[in-house]
């Protein structure tokens, strides 16, 4: 029997990945009939995926029509914040609790990272994944869900502060600095690791951002 939760979490998905991918980015247009036909669905589970994106924040109302919600400075100070604090809790976990399974995922990752410098959209797809490791692998699953939810606002931002000049090296050389700190159980050098890895990044997109207002004068 045909099972409309799946479909509807199959639409959410689906729209979700797409804005993560900028396909759609902060101020597009969201329409039912488009979204319907381009993923082959009906449209009540966009409809309702719809509903349940705009509940979460991630699509805000502009007269009748939902658009992609975007960040103003202060949400993206605050987001930052929570992010630096989550993510930092989450390594000093994983230092803890991480199995040598994992850590040698996390080794693994860096490895295969260093050949995607220089393409910003790939290297931040492999940062997600990083720092979703990191996630699990603090055995705690509601600082998982929590991370969720604040790496979903991050969809939010129309770029990635790794596409900015050499940012993308030092990302990697930062994410070493977590993984040693994790792999010799260190939970608080593996917080203070994370979390000024999370501040560089904020620092790097603030200075993205002024430029981008620079740029538009």
């Amino acid at each position: 029997m045909h099972d409309p939760r799946g479909t509807q979490k199959d639409a959410y998905t689906m729209i979700l990945e797409a804005i993560d991918g900028h396909t759609y980015k902060p101020g597009d247009r969201l329409v039912e009939s488009e979204l319907a036909e381009r993923f082959g669905v009906s449209r009540t589970p966009i409809r309702e995926a719809l509903q349940r994106l705009e509940t979460q924040s991630l699509l805000t109302r502009d007269g009748r029509s939902l658009i992609v919600a975007s960040l103003d400075h202060t949400q993206l100070s605050e987001l930052y914040v929570v992010r630096g604090e989550l993510e930092g809790l989450a390594a000093r976990l994983a230092a803890r609790h991480a199995a040598p399974e994992e850590i040698k995922v996390l080794r693994d990752m860096l490895e295969d990272d260093r050949k995607l410098v220089g393409d910003p959209m790939a290297l931040s797809r492999a940062n997600r994944r990083f720092h979703k490791q990191i996630h699990l692998a603090s055995h705690n699953r509601f600082l998982v869900q929590q991370l969720d939810l604040v790496h979903r606002s991050m969809a939010l931002l129309a770029t990635t502060s790794l596409a900015a000049e050499g940012r993308g090296a030092e990302t990697l050389d930062e994410h070493t600095v977590i993984v040693e700190a994790i792999e010799a159980g260190d939970g608080d050098a593996a917080y203070r690791a994370l979390r000024d890895h999370i501040s560089e990044a904020y620092v790097t997109r603030l200075k993205l951002d002024a430029q981008a207002v620079e740029a538009a004068e």
